[in-house]
């Protein structure tokens, strides 16, 4: 067994952060496919994004809450992209939109969104399932 040390928060990652093409149309002063800056969130922040994203909803007189998938994981890519800033200001009137989310849907094509959305979900830790994960650790 290792020492309970490596748990520690000062010898844990905080954040993974990748570099990732999410399309050819922005490029650079000399053509080339400017990279997003994409991190990973901790699993408090994402909480903070799923609340944010469930409503409340009555059926048959009773509140249940429910998480709209849809906000919940712009919000997530939102959350998750370091760069471009997705929340200037000015980087959201170029496209005359207000909000993150809506400054990334005017931006990328359906299937550029699609790319980013299974690239935020893989730097989170949402592509592996459990059987992975059990393997990992055996090794």
């Amino acid at each position: 067994m290792s020492d309970i040390s490596v748990f520690f928060a000062s010898n844990v990652d905080v954040k993974t952060q990748e570099d990732f093409i999410v399309s050819p149309r922005f490029k650079d002063t000399e053509g080339k496919p400017v990279p997003w800056v994409i991190q990973s969130v901790t699993e408090e922040e994402n909480d903070t994004i799923r609340k944010s994203a469930t409503k409340r909803t009555k059926v048959k007189g009773q509140l249940h809450n429910e998480v709209d998938q849809v906000d919940y994981i712009a919000k997530l890519v939102v959350a998750s992209v370091s760069f471009p800033n997705l929340k200037a200001a000015e980087l959201q009137q170029s496209y005359g939109v207000m909000g993150a989310e809506a400054l990334v849907k005017k931006m990328l094509l359906s299937g550029e969104y699609a790319q980013l959305i299974m690239k935020v979900q893989e730097i989170n830790g949402f592509d592996r399932d459990m059987n992975d994960l059990v393997e990992d650790a055996k090794n």
